[in-house]
């Protein structure tokens, strides 16, 4: 832990002054323990001769992984998350396990499935077993300043915030516009900007920091069904001029194909207050990408800070997504659901240490929001818990060939919410995908071939030809959930009061 041998070294150094003091004394025995003494001090400045690295994870909301310039949408403008992935490496097959904004941020937190942190809305607090293994509180712990601004959105026990984060500034929407001291009004995007920037020019030198940006940006303001995506004043002239297409799975034979839990969902529900006319879909969208671009403006204004404090060379830059998004697709809204637009976030990291040669590279193999708490411990030196059910990316990045990384990985949803959020649970792979909705009379299941069927738009879980193959799946679903947590149940995931 480098934070932690700044501080032995410079032990051992006394140490061997005080040895030098006595040895002038003495001689033979105290010769020795001065050779000892110089060894150990030298070897452990070699061990910290680097100093620790900075990290900053910033986190967008309710954003898909191919709503990004630079994984080739044709409309969308972010250039500086674009700069960023130039700059380092973008992974093209990054999922979150639980596609839901509160369980993704605690499993972002814990390095653990959403049956291994046990949260989600409706539930109570996060145990402190689990957060005090949280990357925060062990980056604090081995010397690291921590700061957080933006959506916190995660249930904890009291004193936890505190246990966590040196500066803790949390802001939530409802409203995007906050009055200022002033009586003006000021989107909260900007605000987090601000704040960032504060703790980043409040930093001591001589301490190594993790500072975690989370916006609310992409995320609807619910309560407003007619200004669903208030936008920074950043972004008010984009896409003025924009017709948008209709999505590719608009269809409605495709919305006529799902099971009827799903037509009832909330999936459906949400998708007559954002997407079911076109005057609708074209404000909406407009609105929604003015939102994000005005975030990837406020990303912009925190990467070029770093740069002009002299802290980007020794800053390793995360950005990733909490969740996909429905824009329409399959006559859907919002995410819960096990289908790839629900699922895909864009995940980039920008390590200053990788090769070159390894600046804007896509990186295919599988990686997940599970994975992060993983990646910040290990880039900042600071070892990676037992329990965590992730894994560092950092060996990704830098090339290595991994020939023991994931195949496949649990999906899952396990939020109570009977109204319109069906439970599910299931294995997304590199080739198929399979989905049980558990509580269904009878359960209800999925089996996708992303090969043939990219799209999942035939369900081959009635087909006989595929009995073996769904008969694996099945038993590779039990496997997983059964590591990571067990069967789901009421009192496993306690309700609030």
């Amino acid at each position: 832990m480098p934070a932690f041998m700044m501080h032995v070294s410079f032990l051992c150094k006394e140490v061997s002054k005080s040895v030098i003091r006595l040895s002038s004394m003495f001689s033979g025995m105290w010769c020795v323990c001065l050779a000892m003494a110089f060894s150990l001090a030298n070897q452990i400045e070699g061990w910290s001769a680097e100093p620790p690295r900075n990290v900053v994870f910033i986190l967008s909301d309710d954003h898909r992984a191919d709503v990004l310039g630079a994984a080739g949408h044709p409309i969308i403008k972010t250039p500086n998350l674009d700069r960023l992935a130039s700059e380092g490496v973008r992974f093209e097959n990054a999922f979150v396990t639980t596609s839901i904004c509160a369980a993704s941020r605690a499993t972002l937190l814990t390095g653990l499935y959403e049956r291994g942190h046990r949260y989600t809305f409706r539930t109570v607090p996060m145990a402190k077993t689990i957060t005090d293994l949280s990357y925060p509180v062990l980056l604090r712990e081995s010397g690291y300043r921590t700061g957080f601004v933006g959506k916190f959105g995660v249930g904890v026990q009291p004193g936890v915030q505190q246990q966590m984060f040196d500066f803790f500034k949390p802001l939530n929407r409802s409203p995007y516009f906050k009055r200022q001291p002033d009586g003006s009004k000021k989107h909260i995007t900007d605000t987090v900007g601000d704040l960032a920037i504060e703790f980043l020019n409040s930093q001591p030198e001589d301490q190594p920091f993790c500072l975690s940006i989370s916006f609310n940006a992409g995320h609807a303001e619910d309560n407003d069904k007619k200004d669903h995506y208030p936008w920074p004043p950043s972004a008010d002239s984009l896409y003025e001029d924009i017709q948008f297409p209709r999505p590719k799975l608009d269809d409605p034979k495709i919305f006529d194909s799902q099971p009827a839990f799903l037509k009832k969902s909330l999936n459906r529900d949400r998708f007559f207050w954002r997407w079911d006319t076109p005057e609708k879909y074209q404000r909406n969208m407009r609105a929604y990408f003015r939102l994000l671009s005005g975030m990837d403006h406020t990303v912009g204004r925190i990467l070029n800070e770093l740069k002009d404090l002299g802290l980007d060379q020794s800053t390793v830059v995360i950005f990733c997504g909490d969740n996909g998004y429905y824009m329409a697709e399959r006559g859907f809204a919002g995410k819960w659901s096990h289908y790839e637009q629900s699922l895909r976030v864009p995940l980039i990291i920008r390590d200053p240490q990788i090769d070159g040669d390894r600046k804007g590279v896509v990186e295919s193999r599988l990686a997940l929001n599970l994975d992060v708490a993983a990646t910040i411990l290990d880039a900042s030196g600071v070892e990676v818990p037992g329990s965590y059910q992730g894994k560092s990316l950092l060996p990704l990045i830098r090339g290595s060939q991994q020939r023991e990384w994931r195949k496949d990985f649990l999906i899952e949803h396990l939020m109570h919410f009977p109204q319109g959020i069906p439970k599910y649970e299931g294995v997304r792979g590199e080739r198929w995908v399979y989905a049980r909705y558990f509580e269904e009379q009878p359960a209800y299941e999925f089996l996708h071939d992303l090969h043939q069927d990219p799209d999942q738009l035939e369900n081959l879980a009635d087909d006989s030809r595929y009995a073996t193959q769904l008969d694996m799946m099945r038993k590779r679903c039990d496997e997983i959930r059964d590591a990571a947590g067990g069967e789901y149940s009421l009192e496993k995931f306690p309700l609030r009061n």
